[in-house]
């Protein structure tokens, strides 16, 4: 019975964890500008994204522009680009089959059929927390070499935004949703029965 709570329960970090990587793989937040020195008050604020950047002014106003090229992009932006995407459609895939092997589902009819479906919509789970936690760990890798490099003035460099924390929190709710979803053991009693039954 504890089994079928667990598999409950991995559907609801996972649902969390999806909707996460789709709010961090929108948001313009990917990059921001670092305050250093003794310069505190500036006339703009950059935040960029995969997506698209955007520059905040002194006054509030903040205008955002969709990148014109994706070739003009930095690796590491490139790859988060894919990395998010694949994350998202993997996602709703584990998501989607995990629903399916639900116990108060007649999708699928067996019971064994349905534990074979929840382990596989972990399996697809974990596959896709995956690359949400490569992309923003690149990302996040990139910017703090970029930060310690002495050859960038303090204007350009950047630091971690809010997007690479919701990234690693995403895809650890993503592994964690399917982790649970293949916790799922069969009760003893089948085992038993099945060996004396062979004897």
């Amino acid at each position: 019975m504890a089994s079928i709570g667990m598999r409950s329960l991995g559907c609801i970090p996972a649902l969390f964890g999806w909707v996460g990587v789709i709010i961090a793989c929108a948001l313009p937040m990917w990059r921001v500008t670092a305050f250093i020195g003794t310069k505190i008050v500036t006339s703009q604020i950059f935040w960029e994204g995969i997506w698209m950047s955007c520059v905040v002014g002194s006054t509030g106003q903040m205008q955002c522009k969709a990148y014109d090229s994706m070739l003009a992009l930095s690796p590491d932006m490139q790859a988060a680009r894919a990395l998010m995407v694949i994350s998202m459609v993997v996602g709703i895939a584990g998501i989607l089959m995990a629903l399916v092997s639900a116990k108060c589902t007649n999708f699928i009819a067996e019971q064994d059929g349905k534990i074979k479906a929840s382990v596989a919509a972990g399996v697809v789970l974990i596959i896709s927390g995956l690359p949400c936690l490569v992309a923003a760990s690149w990302t996040a890798a990139v910017i703090i070499i970029d930060f310690y490099n002495p050859l960038l003035l303090d204007a350009q460099r950047r630091e971690l935004g809010a997007s690479l924390f919701l990234g690693w929190a995403a895809g650890l709710f993503l592994v964690l949703g399917g982790g649970l979803l293949c916790s799922y053991c069969p009760p003893k009693e089948n085992d038993t029965a099945s060996v004396t039954n062979n004897l």
